[in-house]
């Protein structure tokens, strides 16, 4: 949703009545992941996407009938027409949807923040098992959400203490992942609409290879932080999409920015005096991921000098360096490519494998 909120914006101001649809559940080699979300206008217009335009056009129709009736109902697209309600999936895959009348104020105002997950529970009659009913019942009116912060607050309940922890725990699992899934609560499904804060990358050095790391983080949804104790290279005109500029050394402004295990680190600098304080902030703090750049040789120097500074074998184990995957380029832009390669890897459980070996597995 987040991704959409201009469009959202635009259709309120313009009075224009919208629904959507979301997917809530993927099984196989699903287009979209869950928590993608498609808009549709009751003047035609669409925005956004459940599925990569496979079953765009029957969504919207069903868009339509949930506006017309003002019931929510969960529909299974999968592979064929047989085993899809009225169209199927190029792919292969199954994507189960949640097709709501309107988009609730509630879902709006947790897709313009961070460190919320919204749970909305499925209607009754939505497909569970993979291979289950693919036919859409008649669904029902759409159920209250409940919203869980990333502090653990709850603002509403599924009807019992034991239901509202379980609930409690599976959301916050689901924002700490940054992922949206269905979970079954007390013989209830319930989707987790996960609005996690946003993951940050702090560059440490202004040099041209994080001009283009920060384009890439922005793109995909990281806030950026560039440090450089150099002022003539931390200038707006070098970093125009980065979301803070500091110049300072990096241990120095580390509680100013609340560095912390939400961060990636990215050290550019090649400056022992500017990049060791750096890695041994980031480490000690338990930042996700750390790289430096550096040979094998200066990475195993290095190492030598940071465990004399007070580094564990474990903290420096955590050390990316060389930084980055190797994906043979050597220009500034293919270098900043490797190294969020590299950092989405890690934020997602990647192997950095070739897919069609990760098929072939």
């Amino acid at each position: 949703m987040r991704e959409l909120i201009e469009t959202v914006d635009a259709w309120q101001a313009e009075g224009v009545a919208f629904g959507r649809a979301v997917v809530v559940r993927t099984f196989g080699s699903a287009p979209r992941p869950a928590g993608a979300v498609m808009l549709a206008a009751a003047d035609g217009r669409l925005a956004g996407s459940v599925s990569g335009g496979c079953v765009e056009g029957a969504a919207f129709e069903q868009i339509e009938g949930a506006r017309a009736s003002d019931r929510a109902r969960v529909i299974r697209y999968g592979i064929s027409d047989e085993q899809a309600w009225d169209v199927g999936l190029a792919c292969g895959g199954t994507i189960d949807v949640l097709v709501e009348p309107r988009v609730r104020p509630e879902i709006i105002a947790a897709a313009r923040d961070a460190g919320v997950c919204v749970a909305i529970p499925l209607p009754g009659d939505a497909p569970t098992a993979e291979f289950g009913p693919v036919a859409p019942g008649p669904g029902e009116a759409p159920s209250a959400l409940i919203l869980v912060g990333a502090d653990g607050s709850l603002s509403g309940s599924l009807g019992s203490a034991v239901a509202d922890a379980q609930l409690r725990s599976a959301a916050l699992a689901a924002l700490d992942r940054g992922e949206s899934a269905t979970v079954q609560v007390d013989g209830r499904q319930v989707f987790l609409e996960a609005y996690p804060v946003r993951s940050r990358l702090v560059v440490v050095g202004a040099v041209e290879v994080a001009r283009f790391l920060v384009r890439f983080a922005r793109e995909l949804g990281y806030e950026t932080i560039v440090i450089d104790g150099r002022a003539a290279f931390a200038t707006p005109a070098r970093f125009p999409d980065v979301d803070r500029l500091i110049v300072g050394w990096p241990d120095e402004v580390a509680d100013a920015i609340g560095l912390g295990p939400r961060d990636a680190v990215a050290v550019l600098t090649h400056d022992l005096k500017f990049d060791e304080p750096a890695i041994v902030e980031a480490l000690q703090r338990g930042c996700r991921y750390v790289g430096a750049v550096g040979s094998r040789k200066t990475q195993g120097d290095r190492r030598e000098r940071l465990r004399a500074a007070g580094l564990s074998d474990p903290e420096l184990d955590r050390l990316r360096g060389p930084v980055g995957l190797d994906l043979g380029g050597r220009a500034p832009a293919e270098t900043a490519l490797a190294i969020m390669a590299e950092i989405v890897a890690e934020r997602r459980g990647g192997t950095g494998r070739p897919m069609r070996e990760r098929i072939q597995a």
